[in-house]
């Protein structure tokens, strides 16, 4: 993923998702310190949460999942589906944050304050709990189906038609998630660690700690 990916955010969305991209990193500065889950958290913070933007990649998925079942077996195209509807939801949250933060609070900046209170105001802890579960369910799909040979096999073959047919992007996003979770080795250890800190940090935030974010002892 590279810079220029960023170029079709809106500067308010990049401040937003960048902000997030940072925060994340930080949160997970451990996890990508360690050579089992380095991968994998680059995978999420990257793939799912970096500050890029992904809506050349998402409509091809929305318009052509089918093409892609045709491709692959089907547990192999689920995680790009459940991936889709994570991001249909982290953009509405995000829309609405972006709103609240620019449009209503008038926040030229943001910093940990504005973010916050931005985050209660929106009042969406409902939405904001199901994205971390879809975090924790696509992690677990993908932990699935990546240590079977014939899907594997599969994907690979997938490549040069997948690029043929204009879905090179939607491949590359599909083998970098495979081979992170295939380095990983069992992700149980690792998305549970993921789910846990999100929900204390949400927490956090509702309950107005000053510094939500802090490191969480295990």
């Amino acid at each position: 993923m590279t810079d220029s990916s960023s170029a079709g955010l809106s500067p308010r969305r990049y401040q937003l998702t960048h902000w997030q991209a940072e925060r994340l990193a930080a949160s997970y500065a451990d996890l990508r310190a360690d050579p089992r889950y380095a991968a994998a958290t680059r995978f999420f913070l990257e793939d799912l949460y970096g500050p890029y933007d992904f809506s050349k990649r998402d409509r091809e998925g929305e318009r052509i999942v089918a093409t892609m079942h045709k491709m692959l077996p089907a547990s192999a195209v689920r995680p790009l589906e459940r991936a889709l509807q994570l991001n249909r939801l982290t953009r509405s949250l995000d829309d609405a944050l972006e709103q609240m933060l620019f449009v209503e609070m008038g926040v030229e900046q943001i910093d940990l304050t504005s973010y916050c209170e931005a985050y209660r105001r929106c009042d969406n802890l409902a939405a904001r709990i199901e994205q971390i579960e879809e975090v924790d369910v696509l992690g677990r799909e993908l932990d699935r189906v990546v240590r079977k040979p014939l899907v594997q096999l599969a994907l690979r073959m997938a490549r040069g038609p997948a690029h043929l047919a204009g879905l090179g992007e939607l491949q590359d996003f599909l083998e970098r998630g495979f081979a992170a979770f295939l380095a990983m080795g069992h992700a149980a250890p690792f998305l549970e660690q993921i789910k846990r800190r999100e929900l204390i940090y949400l927490d956090r935030i509702n309950a107005r700690d000053p510094d939500p974010f802090r490191v969480i002892e295990d």
